[in-house]
């Protein structure tokens, strides 16, 4: 137990860290408390609160087609039943995490009783915000450094849009397919980095075949499309070690075979309702075609610009200095930016998915992305000039969101 509270592991770094991770979890609280207090209730939010009890209670699987009775307008009594549409987006896991902490509710959601029951309903997303934000600062401080890993973490702890996903205000619970996505991506990476370790390979590597495993599990049952991450974590897996790849292969499919288990256990291992889920999930709901609308661009700059103002000026100017500076162009940095870039492509060819989906995805690569070509900036004989406008932009940053929250 010594050797793990060491100053390496819990220093000064550590220490502002989780100051900036406090500052961002005091922020999602004051939002969740505004919005339990200003809002009765969310018919979205109570029918997926209401879905994922029934299953817990054995009564159904979530997200799948439900009974319904209408009545009649005059006696007011049921005269036929129709079935409620499937979720064709997210499957039972999405319903049971978010509705887990409601176990512990002994009554109905009344909207009386909202100021109660409407915290335990946001303490996923709440969880799953702050667990993100400590991997976006494990990740950056890895690969960057001190300065790089502050660059991050004050992107993504004053972003308008992490902080609004993580207390649900008016957004649907999409942080832990944001922390199951960014997972996914830098487990493999770190799988990859180990398979050169001289020790049996698959033995050696269970605990992150473990992580890789729930980190599938949790994106792909959060999003159905986040499917597209199974094969990405594949690539990134060969890629980094091309003189091991069998081991490669077989450790993802490991992963994928325990991710694969879990999703099962959210159907409560019922075989019929899987393999009918599975049919009808939307794995790929794109539209090409959207990928050629100008408008659609349009409004992906605004949700961005919500999301996160400050990227607005940190990517281009990262980019060019990524372009321009071939020190910039080495793996820790091209490596996100390529899935932001992925993401932010599948998230305009799906402009009708419920929610940010795929753009909220991209804002913690785009942040590591920024930061990492700040931290390479800093290191060169311009560091004054650097370090003095992005603390400018940061402290300006961080002050504005401060601000709109204070308007709520």
């Amino acid at each position: 137990m010594s050797t793990f509270f060491t100053r390496e592991r819990f220093g000064q770094p550590q220490l502002l860290a989780s100051l900036f991770l406090l500052a961002f979890l005091m922020q999602s609280l004051w939002l969740a408390d505004r919005g339990i207090r200003t809002v009765d209730s969310d018919p979205l939010q109570c029918d997926r609160l209401q879905q994922g009890l029934m299953q817990w209670h054995g009564k159904g699987t979530a997200g799948g087609p439900r009974k319904m009775g209408i009545e009649n307008r005059d006696s007011g009594t049921p005269i036929e039943e129709a079935s409620a549409a499937r979720d064709f987006e997210h499957s039972p896991l999405y319903y049971l995490v978010a509705s887990f902490p409601l176990l512990a509710w002994p009554g109905p959601l009344e909207a009386e009783n909202v100021g109660y029951w409407g915290w335990l309903a946001r303490a996923p997303s709440l969880l799953f915000g702050l667990l993100l934000g400590g991997s976006v600062w494990y990740v950056s401080h890895r690969l960057y450094g001190d300065a790089g890993g502050y660059v991050a973490l004050a992107l993504y702890c004053f972003s308008p849009g992490m902080i609004r996903s993580s207390a649900a205000w008016f957004a649907p619970p999409e942080t832990g397919a944001a922390w199951g996505a960014f997972g996914a991506i830098f487990t493999a990476i770190a799988v990859a980095h180990t398979l050169y370790a001289p020790r049996e390979v698959i033995l050696w590597n269970w605990r992150r075949i473990v992580l890789l495993g729930l980190a599938l599990a949790l994106a792909v049952g959060s999003q159905f499309t986040l499917v597209v991450v199974v094969p990405v974590a594949l690539g990134f897996l060969l890629y980094l070690a091309p003189k091991r790849r069998t081991a490669a292969v077989a450790i993802w499919a490991a992963a994928c075979c325990l991710g694969l288990l879990l999703l099962f256990a959210a159907y409560f291992f019922q075989a019929g309702d899987f393999l009918e889920g599975m049919r009808q999930a939307h794995f790929a709901s794109f539209v090409g075609r959207a990928l050629v609308l100008p408008a659609n661009y349009r409004y992906l700059s605004t949700q961005l610009s919500q999301a996160s103002p400050a990227v607005l000026i940190c990517v281009p100017t990262a980019l060019i200095g990524y372009a321009a500076w071939p020190k910039a162009r080495y793996f820790g940095n091209t490596a996100p930016l390529l899935i932001a870039a992925l993401f932010l492509i599948l998230g305009l060819a799906s402009p009708h998915f419920p929610g940010l989906g795929f753009r909220l995805l991209a804002l913690p690569f785009l942040f590591l992305f920024s930061a990492g070509v700040a931290s390479d900036l800093l290191q060169t004989r311009y560091k004054g000039l650097v370090q003095a406008c992005l603390w400018g932009l940061l402290a300006a940053y961080g002050l504005w969101s401060l601000t709109e929250l204070a308007r709520v």
